[in-house]
């Protein structure tokens, strides 16, 4: 973890509309992306495997996604010269940090579903179209 001072001499900030931070965060943050990196933090995958893995997920947006992070220097990947080719995904070590905080994330969110869905259904009852005058 940072410290205060470590955050305020860091020279990109996410909270500026121009800082290009911003455009990785959402790569990283983003649906596919999240869903993506934390795939891959379970080893080398190729493009149809990580594309069962990430349930849901296009082929276009899988592509789209993994050109975006290994742009962002989070995937690495590896193009083998076979017949047919055969191509491997594999996170960068900048991208194994970034998945393993995901994951933490992604493991709080699972963990507190009960609470999560509670809570929705609290709000979607005080917010009933049909509820009745008091």
């Amino acid at each position: 973890m940072m410290n205060a001072m470590e955050e305020q001499s860091l020279p990109y900030d996410v909270f500026a509309k121009a800082c290009p931070s911003r455009g990785t965060l959402e790569h990283v943050t983003g649906r596919w992306g999240a869903l993506t990196l934390g795939a891959l933090q379970e080893g080398s995958l190729r493009f149809n495997e990580l594309r069962r893995r990430v349930d849901g997920v296009s082929e276009k947006m899988l592509s789209q996604t993994l050109q975006a992070l290994e742009r962002d220097g989070l995937v690495h990947r590896e193009a083998q010269p076979t017949n047919p080719p055969r191509v491997d995904y594999e996170l960068t070590p900048l991208g194994q940090e970034v998945a393993e905080r995901l994951l933490s994330l992604i493991h709080c969110v699972e963990g507190r579903m009960d609470s999560v869905l509670a809570a929705r259904a609290k709000y979607d009852e005080t917010r009933s179209p049909c509820q009745k005058p008091r």
